[in-house]
């Protein structure tokens, strides 16, 4: 709508000032002709709106012309910009109306706390989505303090980092884009060598912010960077196919665990072929695992749920049973 588009440009100028009509037509996807005649409306209503002309021309303000949200704290202003990521309010169609809302949420700031809200955006992501077949946190909240201390202040990173696969303790050089939360799990998005890394900050033995600015590729940001990392680890093929019979007594949280290992949707029971009906009060799942290894939180399950197919899911399961039920058996003397 025009009116919406008329408030868009009226916070867009108020944020950056001057801005080439060429810019304001991208932003909004729309042409330029069409920004000239919003301009001449906004002339026209009151607001002191202008023009320059010549290569560094563009539209502005005159100077003063703002409202500013009073009592926001420096921190508050922040907190505003800590926000899902990207992806998230695109699945909800909301992906153009956040882009929007933080436009006029960044034209209402007190200008002093802009620079940090906008900064905050660009180096904080929240992921809520965990990653494909693994567990939920199960540990404390680490220490981010030298974490945000080289994001925010632009500075290289000392770390001493225990590898998860082999319980190694490494020490890099890193040049920080940001910090993503992971369904409840901080990590820190760096390069090393100039090659995009991630590290879990739980992790850490030791950071230290270096008294060096940080060498960032030119043009990349934090978002850009972790959709390429996310992707590597979430797209990687599950090749173990896995058929279960689920008891539908625990069938919704079953579904919740392992939502991300669903190899193909649940079908209406009704649906189901005759020779693929399986006994009342159960539920045929078929899903997808990285190795025998990634199945094994199956046993959680006890009973309730049978692993059908393969069968050396199925004696992997048994033996990894029946070592666990020697572990706890009485003492044979006693």
């Amino acid at each position: 709508m025009r009116s919406e588009r008329l408030l868009s440009i009226l916070l867009l100028l108020q944020s950056h000032g001057q801005l080439p009509s060429s810019e304001l037509a991208e932003r909004l996807e729309v042409s330029v002709r069409t920004i000239m005649r919003d301009v001449e409306a906004l002339s026209a209503s009151g607001v002191p709106v202008y023009t320059v002309r010549g290569p560094h021309g563009g539209i502005a303000l005159l100077p003063g012309f703002r409202t500013d949200v009073t009592g926001l704290t420096a921190d508050e202003s922040r907190a505003l910009f800590v926000l899902l990521s990207g992806s998230a309010h695109a699945d909800l169609g909301l992906g153009a109306a956040l882009g929007s809302a933080l436009r006029k949420v960044m034209a209402a700031l007190p200008a002093p706390h802009r620079p940090d809200a906008d900064l905050t955006s660009r180096r904080v992501l929240i992921d809520p989505v965990r990653w494909r077949g693994a567990p939920g946190p199960d540990h404390a909240a680490p220490d981010l303090t030298a974490f945000q201390d080289a994001v925010f202040t632009d500075r290289r990173l000392r770390l001493r980092y225990r590898h998860g696969r082999d319980n190694r303790v490494h020490t890099y050089t890193l040049d920080p884009y940001g910090l993503v939360n992971k369904a409840g799990v901080w990590y820190l998005v760096a390069d090393r060598d100039e090659e995009p890394r991630l590290f879990r900050t739980d992790r850490a033995r030791f950071a230290a912010v270096l008294d060096e600015p940080v060498r960032r590729r030119p043009g990349v940001e934090l978002a850009d960077v972790w959709d390429r990392l996310r992707r590597g680890i979430d797209d990687l093929p599950a090749p173990l196919a896995v058929t279960v019979e689920v008891r539908d007594d625990i069938l919704a949280m079953f579904l919740r665990v392992h939502a991300a290992d669903l190899a193909v949707p649940l079908v209406a029971p009704e649906t189901v072929p005759p020779d693929r009906a399986v006994e009342p009060g159960w539920t045929r799942v078929e899903l997808r695992f990285r190795s025998l290894l990634a199945a094994q939180p199956l046993l959680a399950f006890g009973a309730d749920v049978e692993v059908l197919t393969p069968d050396e899911l199925r004696r992997h399961l048994a033996r990894t049973s029946l070592a666990t039920a020697a572990l706890y058996a009485p003492d044979r003397d006693g």
